[in-house]
């Protein structure tokens, strides 16, 4: 069975990461979130100053694999699972389904082929975590509501009419596009981009679930923390606590 992988490069300061199972459609499974996010974390820690994420085969992703679903799939989505810090840039073609949706809504800028569309059919599958809820900031309500009801196909270029894409190029394009974008991005003070990338989210309105994510990371970053473990271990050893802030 074709499990897939999230294959990293980098090139003049980009860090591209591809997800890569085309065999599958893109699905992404519990296993390739897990990647996603390690991916995601490599570049945050790393020197690279932006990020393309792309997809290998014909359709970007087809969404969460229902065959080993992905219930920490929130882990991989970037500014939700971790705080990146630095710019990421969606480059997407064929049909984006699914959560492959709200990775690219949390992506900073997307650039789209005229062959991509974007379908979101959880009501039509009967599951939903709620996280998509997040969309209602990022673009017209009833649009929104549009992509999250009725689960019909959006085209890129009505994606782009819209504001959830920034550019629509032709198929040939797609990359040559995305790293001219990043090449630029690269290019530029990379204090200034973290400010006001951070400026802009605390702008931005959430979604309860997209918070409740946030305050569950906050939260397990203290319990995993090294003084949550002195804690515990001055108590069984009946000691004051030495604190170290981290």
């Amino acid at each position: 069975m074709d499990e897939g992988q999230i294959d990293v490069a980098s090139r003049n300061a980009v860090t591209i990461i591809t997800i890569n199972r085309p065999a599958k459609r893109n699905a992404m499974s519990a296993a390739m979130c897990e990647q996603l996010r390690q991916a995601l974390e490599s570049f945050r820690d790393g020197e690279d100053r932006v990020a393309i994420l792309r997809a290998e085969g014909d359709v970007f992703t087809a969404g969460a694999d229902l065959a080993s679903p992905p219930s920490q799939f929130w882990r991989a989505m970037p500014d939700v699972g971790l705080d990146l810090g630095k710019p990421i840039i969606a480059a997407v073609h064929g049909p984006v389904i699914g959560l492959g949706v709200g990775i690219v809504a949390y992506c900073d800028l997307c650039i789209a082929t005229h062959e991509a569309r974007f379908i979101y059919p959880e009501a039509r599958v009967g599951v939903a975590m709620g996280l998509i809820t997040s969309l209602v900031a990022r673009i017209p309500h009833k649009i929104a509501l549009e992509l999250m009801l009725l689960g019909e196909p959006i085209a890129a270029q009505r994606a782009y009419e819209v504001g959830f894409v920034n550019r629509v190029v032709a198929t040939q394009d797609l990359m040559s596009e995305a790293l001219a974008m990043a090449d630029i991005l690269a290019r530029s003070a990379p204090l200034v981009l973290k400010f006001l990338k951070q400026m802009a989210r605390e702008t931005q309105p959430k979604s309860p679930i997209e918070a409740m994510y946030m305050a569950h990371l906050k939260a397990e970053g203290v319990s995993s923390s090294a003084d949550a473990a002195e804690g515990l271990l001055a108590f069984r050893e009946k000691r004051k606590p030495q604190f170290k802030g981290h």
